[in-house]
């Protein structure tokens, strides 16, 4: 659909559309932000795999009438409504997960899995798209996102997905609150909060900046910059299947801690790359770090948040992290963009060097190495 999307745009705006596809990003992130805790408190009164499947549903519809658009404000409409679907769907599903996989280390793989299939994704789906336009006008690929969206509504209502409502006993302002109130409350999850910045930091670099750097900054074609993104793919990929294994040793805060060092080595090593003008090779191993260190963050997010809380109260503590996650994405992607179109590539790095630092020091400040799970009967296990 970003495919579809982006040569939708250009069909509409012409050489306007970088700026109607920046404006469309802000908006998916201002939809995450506003929509996923008071989506979530009313998803609350429904049975999950209904809420699921719905979703799942509507989704599929918006998509089918995105071939239809013929103004830039219909753009805007239908990815808001989208994505505000995606805000209510994406903390209800990863909420129930661990209700299913009861086993910490059952449940450690299939967030290592989820991390690989999120990874895949973004390095396959360019490259089908690529293939089914050369025997389809782009229209289709909408209609190709509307069945995939069917086929998880197929699968979710065949899983074992717990069928019952969470939270009904709780008001709806309760549910709206609950998981930022955890947020303020817990020390690891005021850590998680600053580790969100490290992420947006270096994820924004790569996502937004990577273009600009293969091809104005060493001169490279398209190929190239599917490749760099491989590289920081490759690393996301390479850092999920070695955490199942070293989760249990090290711990989320020394992993995730870990993961930040990371991210932050290789945002210094790109602010050096870009002043002093480094052999391609280097950035591609910047990027391959980055991306190691960005899933040894995010990977462990859900046995943090799992054990940080009772089953009712997941879904409002999931949908508080998928918007305040996203929040630091919505201030760390137009200043990538910008900031790399007014200040230079170089210097918007070491703002991210700066930021990412400040950061991880924020992290181990409020989230001290002793620190265990509430002390509650029903967080304990």
């Amino acid at each position: 659909m970003t495919v579809a999307l982006a040569l939708l745009a250009y069909r509409l705006a012409g050489a306007q559309a970088g700026a109607v596809l920046g404006t469309a990003l802000a908006i998916k992130m201002i939809a995450y932000v506003t929509v996923s805790p008071v989506a979530n408190a009313i998803a609350a009164r429904f049975a999950n795999k209904k809420v699921l499947v719905a979703l799942d549903l509507f989704r599929a519809a918006i998509a089918l009438l995105l071939p239809f658009v013929d103004q830039v404000w219909q753009i805007y409409v239908l990815v808001f409504v989208l994505q505000a679907a995606s805000a209510a769907f994406t903390p209800v599903f990863q909420a129930v997960i661990p209700e299913i996989l009861t086993d910490e280390n059952e449940y450690t793989e299939a967030l290592s899995l989820s991390r690989l299939a999120y990874d895949l994704e973004s390095l396959a789906s360019p490259v089908i798209a690529a293939a089914l336009l050369a025997i389809m006008p782009f229209h289709w690929l909408f209609a190709g996102t509307s069945a995939g969206f069917a086929l998880s509504a197929l699968l979710v209502a065949a899983g074992p997905v717990p069928n019952h409502p969470g939270g009904t006993e709780k008001s709806f302002g309760e549910r709206v609150s609950g998981g930022l109130r955890m947020f303020a409350s817990l020390p690891q999850l005021r850590g998680l909060m600053a580790l969100n910045f490290v992420v947006a930091s270096a994820g924004a670099m790569v996502i937004v900046n990577t273009v600009v750097v293969m091809r104005s900054l060493y001169d490279l074609g398209e190929t190239d910059v599917a490749t760099a993104y491989a590289f920081f793919g490759a690393g996301s990929m390479m850092a999920a299947l070695a955490l199942p294994r070293l989760l249990p040793k090290t711990g989320n805060r020394n992993a995730m801690i870990g993961g930040a060092l990371f991210m932050i080595a290789a945002l210094v090593a790109t602010s050096l790359a870009i002043f002093w003008q480094l052999p391609l090779f280097t950035i591609l191993v910047v990027w391959l770090v980055a991306g190691v260190g960005y899933s040894a963050v995010l990977t462990p997010v859900g046995r943090l948040l799992t054990a940080c809380s009772a089953p009712d109260e997941r879904p409002s503590l999931f949908a508080a992290q998928f918007a305040l996650s996203h929040a630091g994405w919505l201030i760390t992607y137009p200043l990538a963009g910008w900031g790399g179109s007014l200040l230079g590539l170089g210097a918007v790095s070491g703002v991210f060097v700066a930021i990412a630092i400040c950061s991880t020091l924020t992290c181990i400040w409020l989230w001290p190495a002793d620190t265990v799970p509430p002390n509650r009967p029903d967080v304990a296990a």
